[in-house]
């Protein structure tokens, strides 16, 4: 009979030994959270950073297509001048200028 009180014994020591074990997981589990939670934290910090980020960049982008726009200047025809050539005189004779060439 003292082999069966020891195979009891052993057996509830295992018992009590993996219901001790099974309490032991979740605390650590528990532990690793704040970790977990602190890298949560941290990427929604870089994914803030990261947007900012590209807005900043579309803003510039943004603000680079109005100076542009800005700069785009309307070509116009040049203005039409009539040129005197030089070996020509012009004479005015009452209300009409009359040109002698030689």
């Amino acid at each position: 009979m003292s082999a069966r009180r020891l195979l009891v014994r052993l057996a509830s020591a295992m018992l009590a030994a993996t219901f001790v074990a099974g309490f032991a997981l979740p605390a650590s589990a528990q532990v690793a959270n704040p970790a977990i939670n602190s890298n949560t934290l941290i990427q929604q910090n870089d994914l803030q950073a990261l947007q900012s980020r590209i807005q900043r960049q579309q803003f510039q982008q943004q603000q680079q297509q109005y100076r542009d726009q800005d700069r785009v200047i309307v070509q116009q025809p040049p203005p039409v001048v009539p040129q005197v050539r030089p070996g020509c005189q012009t004479q005015i004779i009452g209300t009409t200028a009359v040109s002698t060439c030689r």
